[in-house]
C-alpha cells in the first residue's frame, strides 16, 4: 500500500469516527454482552465495582430529538448501550454537555431604485443546533 492510499484510510477512519454517535476505550477486561435495559445510571460509585470501559455517546444522529429532555434521553439511551455492549451493567456518570453542531439561518431583503438613486434592505436570523453529550465509565457491579 503506497504512502497516498494510508493517507486516505486514515483520513476516512478518522471521519467515520467523528460521526459515531457512542464509542468506548476498554481499560479493563469486557464481559459478555447485556440488554441496555440492565444498565443502571450511578452518580456515585457503588460500594464494589469492576471498570471495563471510558464510554461516551451523542444525541446526534437517527431520529431528530427537539427538546432538551429528548437530546439527553437519547444520548442516556446510547450511553447504556454502549456499556451493555462491552458487558457493563452499570454507569458511573461523570458529566453532560451541550456541543454546537452547526446552525441554522434564514434572510430577506429587498431592492429599489428610480433614476438615480438605489437603496436596499434587509434581515437576517440565525440559531445554533446543539446536541447533547454524555460520558462515563462503564462498570461492572457484583450482585
Amino acid at each position: 500500500m503506497n504512502r497516498r492510499n494510508i493517507l486516505a484510510s486514515v483520513a476516512a477512519s478518522i471521519m467515520l469516527g467523528a460521526c459515531a454517535a457512542s464509542s468506548h476505550v476498554m481499560v479493563g477486561q469486557a464481559r459478555s454482552p447485556i440488554s441496555p435495559d440492565q444498565v443502571k445510571i450511578y452518580l456515585r460509585p457503588p460500594a464494589k465495582y469492576e471498570e471495563i470501559a471510558i464510554i461516551d455517546a451523542s444525541s446526534r444522529g437517527g431520529a431528530p430529538a427537539f427538546t432538551a429532555q429528548q437530546k439527553m434521553d437519547k444520548a442516556m439511551e446510547r450511553l447504556k448501550s454502549e456499556a451493555a455492549r462491552v458487558g457493563a451493567n452499570g454507569i458511573l456518570l461523570e458529566g453532560t454537555s451541550d456541543q454546537q453542531a452547526g446552525s441554522i439561518g434564514t434572510a430577506a431583503g429587498s431592492t429599489n431604485f428610480s433614476g438615480h438613486s438605489a437603496y436596499g434592505t434587509g434581515i437576517g436570523l440565525s440559531a445554533g443546533v446543539y446536541t447533547k453529550q454524555a460520558h462515563g465509565l462503564a462498570i461492572y457491579v457484583p450482585q
